[in-house]
């Protein structure tokens, strides 16, 4: 039996409804936290992916609170346990019955009113810490990014039940900001428009509420942690932190190593393992073939799944593409984003053909077969809070080269002389983040691929380095426990 309940709050879950790594986060959490005696339930916008994987829903899915004129229109809380989550789905038509990506309208863009849409999802999350539903009453809330960064300051503001509070940041460039106009609507007090508050340069921000609010801050990597103390990675946000310093810490961030196996993954061409890895090459085959490049064996494949984005790096990659095409390599792309970014990377596939393969778009399980089928897997991210793919391809035997940052410099162990005496390194690290550094990781890497021994050691290594929730789980108990722990004891002397 559960001896903490946690309150989630999450603007995405996977596998009901992902844009990228915070659904993973969400999903996979709470299963690692049942077996650390922690009982989670998620608060999310009941989207229409949401609300058709009810229907699937392992208990009957029950209403357990209702509102008619909740920001604009009637609101539901449905609660049911799918995929092994138990969920308090915000069934709210006018707010979330859209189609498609959960921020972004048909045109691209945000959805003009996404400030209300998620200030709704953080209102009921407060509303359910207070004891609103008869039968929910959290020992802690876990705020997940901007979208629920409100959670916490509705609760701090509405002189209610004080439940203790945790902030996650997944990445502090993402800040929901808003027009102070829309203050009243987003039923926040004028006085929590102030620097000790919620403005940030003269708009409202979300996330700052979050990180101004909370009890306790946590980010995704301890590098991660102490870079954003510093104006570089800090991203306006870096004095509030220092200020906060003391309750700030990074906790790694793992992955469900149930659905990254490559041992039982069923989108592979062939399953292996660490004591299999020959099988691989049947993955490449398929992958080369998937992205019409030449087959070739013995030609090193680097993978890139990922948003495309300066952030991550890739317009680098455009530039020492003449080097990597040069060694012989080839290359696949996956992913979407910036579209002078889809553009060139599709016209270097057309320029290159049979070196070069590009699919514009996110398909879970072709991601899967880049993890798989890939050599080298490239993250070249001039910042990087966690990063998960690097951890999916270790766990593929898939040898990561990334940008000496964040969770990068955390989760790889790179190919340094004093690494490969002492027979440790798990893929290739590099730093500075320029053209130079990842030209220099790019050859480094095709010279370890050139050393078969060497590079089966590396996969090896990789492949049975513990990359689950089962250490993250422990820390993000310890620290709801040390949480609970302190509240209940101001609460005895008062």
């Amino acid at each position: 039996m559960a001896d903490l309940t946690v309150l989630s709050v999450a603007s995405e879950v996977y596998p009901l409804i992902k844009t990228g790594g915070l659904a993973d986060v969400a999903g996979a959490l709470p299963l690692a936290l049942a077996k650390e005696g922690i009982e989670v339930h998620t608060v999310i916008p009941g989207y229409p992916a949401v609300l058709q994987a009810l229907e699937k829903a392992q208990s009957r899915p029950e209403v357990v609170h209702s509102n008619a004129d909740f920001f604009g229109g009637p609101a539901q809380v449905i609660a049911a346990k799918v995929h092994g989550l138990s969920l308090l789905v915000v069934d709210a038509p006018h707010l979330y019955a859209r189609p498609g990506n959960p921020y972004l309208g048909p045109d691209g863009l945000d959805w003009p009113d996404n400030g209300l849409r998620f200030a709704a999802l953080s209102w009921m999350a407060a509303e359910i810490g207070k004891g609103t539903i008869s039968h929910m009453q959290p020992d802690i809330i876990h705020a997940h990014d901007w979208q629920a960064g409100l959670a916490l300051a509705y609760q701090k503001l509405g002189n209610t039940r004080h439940t203790p509070s945790v902030m996650t940041v997944h990445n502090l460039a993402f800040q929901g900001r808003f027009p102070a106009t829309q203050l009243s609507a987003l039923r926040l007090p004028t006085a929590a428009f102030a620097t000790e508050g919620l403005e940030f340069h003269g708009d409202i921000s979300f996330l700052k509420a979050g990180l101004h609010y909370a009890d306790r801050i946590t980010t995704v990597s301890p590098t991660y942690a102490v870079e954003i103390l510093g104006s570089d990675s800090g991203m306006g946000f870096d004095g509030l932190l220092r200020a906060r310093a003391e309750v700030l810490s990074g906790i790694l961030n793992g992955i469900d190593t149930d659905v990254w196996n490559p041992a039982a993954d069923a989108t592979l061409a062939a399953p292996y393992d660490a004591k299999h890895v020959a099988r691989k090459a049947l993955n490449k085959q398929a992958l080369q073939k998937h992205f019409g490049l030449a087959h070739n064996p013995k030609a090193l494949v680097f993978g890139v799944v990922s948003r495309l984005s300066g952030q991550k790096g890739l317009d680098l990659l455009l530039e020492c593409l003449p080097v990597a095409v040069g060694l012989g390599a080839q290359l696949v792309v996956l992913g979407a984003g910036d579209k002078g970014l889809e553009q060139a990377f599709q016209q270097a596939a057309v320029e290159h053909q049979g070196q070069i393969g590009c699919v514009i778009g996110y398909n879970e399980a072709l991601a899967h077969l880049v993890q798989a089928g890939a050599d080298a897997l490239l993250i070249p991210s001039r910042f990087e809070p966690c990063g998960l793919t690097q951890l999916c391809a270790l766990r593929y035997g898939t040898i990561p080269v990334v940008a000496r940052v964040g969770g990068l410099a955390d989760t790889v162990i790179d190919l340094n002389e004093m690494a490969k005496k002492a027979g440790v390194a798990t893929g290739i690290q590099f730093a500075p983040v320029t053209t130079n550094g990842l030209t220099s990781a790019i050859r480094r890497t095709s010279q370890a691929w050139a050393d078969r021994p060497l590079w089966k050691a590396m996969q090896k290594r990789g492949m049975l380095t513990d990359v689950s929730w089962a250490e993250p789980a422990k820390h993000y108990a310890a620290l709801y426990r040390e949480l609970v722990a302190s509240s209940r004891a101001k609460t005895a002397v008062l």
